[in-house]
């Protein structure tokens, strides 16, 4: 295959991982049993970092950056996957250890798909990606707990302006569940007034070094931010609540103590998107099918030409990106 198309590569330049625009053909892919024209990617925080060079996300170089792929497959050597199927992929390591979405074309383990869910367009799929995928999972997992209830005590999300956060909040919104959201950005109340939050906490109140124990306020929480906030959502957390721990955009330490888990009973939910197994996968896809409100969809993303990758990801690292990104690979 000599034909050329355009992907994001991150290389090796002296040492430092270096992100970069380059031609690539078919026969330059990886070597797996499903060929998919990719459509749409999406820019999350990790690709933010991945492409700035901020954060070691490539755990082998060269990598086509990109952690999100929804198209069409175009040949296949599996059975489960046929020519014209419409595909998407969160996770499995893409951008990490294997070759990701930035590229016009991307070859693909068949146990890495998931089949695009009825009702939803490839960008539709996109304007979800991980982000909302991971939201769906924090919400499938606090319901499982029996932590929260509709009409219950509040529920909060951190990092409420992001892709998790905004996608966290609509769900539990449509859901019948109370929504406090934690954000820096007075500016995006209207717009998560508008996905369903009913009340708002300063982020900065949370980032401080807090006691061990405090008033009790939450039900439950959905967290992509970790570090002290976490620490201090926990203690925070009302008896036999919990926390669907899932980021760690202010850090990845836990300056925490057992306090609240010993004498609240309080449970800590680690949710992990990028090898969650196929049936949490299907109920994530199937929350969000049920229960995403499309128009609430349209005011959290928007579609941006793979060409601004450069820019875009220093503004999702510094904070500036409101809402979902998604990245029109052909631009």
């Amino acid at each position: 295959m000599t034909e050329t198309f355009r992907a994001l590569l991150i290389e090796d330049r002296d040492g430092k991982p270096v992100a970069g625009f380059r031609d690539l053909t078919r026969d330059a892919l990886p070597d797996h049993e499903v060929l998919v024209e990719v459509a749409y990617s999406t820019l999350n925080y990790k690709d933010g970092l991945a492409i700035t060079g901020k954060g070691r996300i490539a755990r082998r170089l060269p990598m086509v950056a990109g952690i999100d792929i929804a198209g069409t497959v175009v040949e296949s050597r599996s059975d489960r996957w046929q020519p014209g199927d419409k595909v998407i992929v969160n996770g499995w390591g893409l951008s990490e250890t294997e070759w990701g979405g930035y590229s016009r074309f991307q070859r693909l383990k068949p146990e890495w798909l998931t089949r695009l869910p009825e009702g939803f367009s490839l960008q539709d799929a996109m304007a979800i990606g991980t982000a909302g995928y991971t939201a769906a999972l924090c919400v499938d997992a606090l319901e499982d707990w029996g932590a929260i209830r509709p009409g219950g005590a509040e529920v909060l999300v951190t990092g409420a302006a992001g892709g998790v956060g905004s996608t966290a909040i609509s769900l539990l919104s449509a859901k019948g569940y109370a929504v406090t959201a934690a954000t820096g950005r007075p500016e995006t109340h209207d717009y998560l007034a508008g996905l369903g939050a009913t009340g708002f906490v300063d982020r900065a109140t949370l980032a401080e070094k807090g006691g061990p124990l405090q008033k009790e306020r939450w039900a439950g929480a959905v967290d992509s931010v970790g570090s002290t906030t976490l620490a201090n959502v926990l203690a925070q957390t009302n008896y036999g609540g919990a926390v669907a721990a899932c980021g760690l955009a202010g850090g990845f330490d836990l300056p925490a103590t057992v306090m609240p888990h010993i004498l609240r009973a309080v449970a800590l939910l680690g949710i992990d998107s990028v090898m969650a197994p196929q049936a949490k996968r299907d109920r994530a896809w199937a929350t969000l099918a049920a229960h995403l409100d499309k128009a609430h969809l349209a005011s959290i993303a928007r579609v941006e030409p793979m060409s601004k990758l450069p820019e875009l990801a220093a503004d999702i690292v510094a904070g500036r990106i409101r809402g979902r990104v998604v990245i029109d690979v052909a631009g």
